[in-house]
């Protein structure tokens, strides 16, 4: 089995690319952002280590993580984005492992916006970087999320520059609809399933 690495900036368009591969090829794709959260919630190891870190308020009575809580504590000081990252990147890569020892389709794709940051692209076949136009992706970001300009673009600067210089494979994703997006991916996805490396 083929592992591709799906990466790229806030609102460039990374789960509609999981989405096509999914439906067009019958890719499996393990959304890393999608398994922190759920793992912040559900795993006992993770939570414990979280609490001992940033205290017991990061749960409420019920045990769901108060986000709001972990961000203030991340966002408190330098080094706590790294202790958090420290703990919940091992418990995304033991989950991801498990993942990838239940799929039997020639190619997987793992989706992280932190693709290289966190590590993940380790392993990997190949790496792709989904991207489009700026005002595009300030636009997709503001409406899905409910966010002001200033609040994307803030969250936009923090992303690395490297995601784009390090891929294997770019995307352009600046249209609604896929009619520029699917040639693109066809092309990958025959890369990956047909050449010998």
């Amino acid at each position: 089995m083929k592992l591709l690495g799906i990466t790229g900036g806030i609102g460039s368009g990374k789960s509609y690319v999981s989405r096509l591969l999914s439906e067009h090829w019958g890719i499996p794709v393990y959304d890393c952002d999608a398994a922190a959260k759920r793992l912040e919630e559900d795993d006992a190891q993770l939570r414990s280590a979280l609490t001992q870190l940033a205290g017991p308020q990061v749960y409420d009575a019920e045990g769901h993580l108060q986000r709001r809580v972990l961000a203030a504590y991340i966002f408190g000081d330098a080094t706590h984005a790294q202790a958090v990252n420290a703990l919940v990147h091992p418990a995304v890569r033991r989950d991801l492992e498990q993942w990838l020892a239940r799929q039997t389709a020639p190619l997987a794709a793992v989706e992280s916006a932190i693709l290289f940051e966190s590590g993940f692209h380790e392993g990997l076949d190949a790496t792709l970087c989904v991207e489009a136009p700026t005002q595009t992706r300030l636009r997709r970001a503001m409406q899905r999320d409910g966010a002001t300009q200033a609040q994307v673009e803030a969250r936009m600067a923090h992303q690395k520059a490297e995601q784009r210089q390090r891929a294997d494979y770019i995307v352009t994703n600046d249209s609604e609809g896929c009619d520029t997006l699917l040639p693109q991916l066809r092309h990958v996805v025959s890369e990956l399933l047909h050449e010998e490396k």
